[in-house]
């Protein structure tokens, strides 16, 4: 039954129609009159047809009004039957934390605690320990922490326990009871206490979601209310879900500039695109959680470009190599690689047009300009990028930019990420258990 009441109550949202039992309500001079032994017969009236019973109350709004909200609800229809046809799948809406949270990543809705707090977490394929500012945290960049103290399923983690061995950097001092831990993130030190409580993310219930409840933060990368790590350590919630799972997820990232949730996080083996092109899937025991591919090339217009094979190697003594990477936005590229991309642009869009830079962008046009398509080159597995997944233009769209740069000096200078921007309106798949990332194209962007 609640099944069907759900059901019901999207549809009156998703079709502008109405059912009247004849008699209840007084129609127009044209509308049909009911025959008096019509019994239980049922009058069908569009709410903003002559006929509706709401009467002038139900006046039609703009076309143009009327399809933008009604193609927001068939959307999220969409999205709620979708979910109830594959047993065993989970989704959970994903936006760009740009609009919502002014923060690069991109960011899912979850509940945490009992009563639930709602959270937008932002979604990190690089980094495993989930952590949340509560309240009290010094620094914590957020308005609305977590509060441990209102939530009836919430325990810290005890030293000596096993959770307590798997966290980065865990502290015990002599006279405390519970686990401490700390780690960086980007320009960021964080200091948190290890916690537990029931989360909810996609519709699931996880209980007992081991966590870090943010005590002190300094710098300024930290998500403001917090991150969901999607990497493959002992303590990211792929490896605390994985009998839920499987270890397995993939994502489709709406455009940066969107204001909408009309991205997806789909958890779980079912309902993972059968057809996809993949690529395997590398471990670095150095670097357990990224997520290491072996990319061979780099294809500008139908031309490979010259690049040493050292630069592309994938070792796992140094940790150069390729990774895919939720949390940057812009693809860095080892200095090889990105010069050599950057001049056969440079070279397709021809001299005619003057290079100029712009913020850490150095290949920028100020005119309108013919931009090649970039394919990236994996083992099996080609991905082609259409332009808005490698220019980035001005809010007034009078200049456009190559978006990517070469890796910034002494800082991962042998690493290349491929970033949210280059996977945006894609769906990316990550299937630790078959040891495969994999690339479909798919739009995912709302206006």
């Amino acid at each position: 039954m609640a099944l069907r009441m759900s059901i019901a109550a999207m549809s009156v949202l998703a079709v502008a129609a109405v059912l009247v039992v004849a008699g209840t309500a007084t129609a127009a001079a044209s509308c049909p009159a009911t025959p008096p032994d019509a019994g239980a017969t049922l009058q069908v009236s569009h709410a903003f047809g002559p006929c509706s019973p709401l009467g002038a109350e139900s006046a039609a709004p703009s076309w143009a009004g009327f399809l933008a909200e009604q193609a927001a609800r068939d959307a999220s229809r969409l999205l709620y039957l979708d979910s109830l046809a594959v047993k065993g799948r989970a989704y959970a809406p994903i936006a760009s934390g740009r609009q919502l949270l002014q923060t690069p990543t991109y960011v899912v809705r979850a509940r945490l605690g009992t009563p639930a707090q709602q959270l937008l977490l932002a979604v990190d394929t690089s980094n495993d320990a989930a952590w949340i500012p509560c309240s009290g945290c010094a620094g914590c960049p957020t308005s609305s922490p977590f509060n441990p103290a209102a939530s009836a399923s919430y325990r810290p983690v005890p030293c000596g326990s096993p959770q307590c061995e798997l966290a980065p950097n865990p502290s015990c001092s002599p006279n405390a009871k519970s686990c401490g831990f700390s780690l960086s993130y980007s320009d960021s030190s964080l200091q948190a206490a290890l916690s537990q409580d029931t989360l909810a993310v996609a519709g699931d219930v996880v209980k007992a979601y081991t966590f870090g409840c943010l005590q002190r933060a300094t710098g300024t990368a930290a998500p403001p209310q917090g991150l969901l790590g999607l990497g493959r350590g002992p303590l990211s919630f792929l490896s605390q879900t994985k009998d839920m799972y499987g270890a397995t997820f993939s994502y489709c990232l709406p455009s940066f500039k969107s204001l909408n949730f009309s991205g997806t996080l789909r958890l779980g083996r079912n309902g993972q695109p059968r057809r996809i092109k993949t690529t395997p899937l590398l471990a670095n025991p150095h670097r357990s959680s990224l997520y290491y591919v072996n990319m061979t090339g780099i294809r500008v217009g139908k031309k490979v470009v010259s690049v040493p094979a050292s630069a592309l190697a994938f070792d796992p003594a140094t940790g150069a190599g390729t990774v895919l990477d939720s949390g940057t936005m812009f693809t860095r590229l080892v200095a090889p690689v990105y010069l050599a991309l950057r001049d056969e642009v440079r070279r397709r869009v021809g001299a005619a047009a003057a290079v100029s830079s712009l913020g850490g962008f150095d290949t920028c046009y100020n005119t309108t300009v013919a931009w090649p398509p970039v394919t990236l080159l994996f083992d099996g597995m080609q991905v082609t990028l259409p332009e808005e997944n490698v220019v980035i233009h001005t809010t007034y769209g009078t200049t456009s930019c190559l978006a990517m740069a070469a890796a910034p000096d002494g800082v991962n200078t042998v690493l290349n990420v491929i970033a949210s921007m280059q996977q945006q309106n894609h769906r990316v798949l990550f299937d630790v258990p078959n040891g495969r990332v994999g690339f479909a194209r798919e739009s995912c962007t709302a206006a």
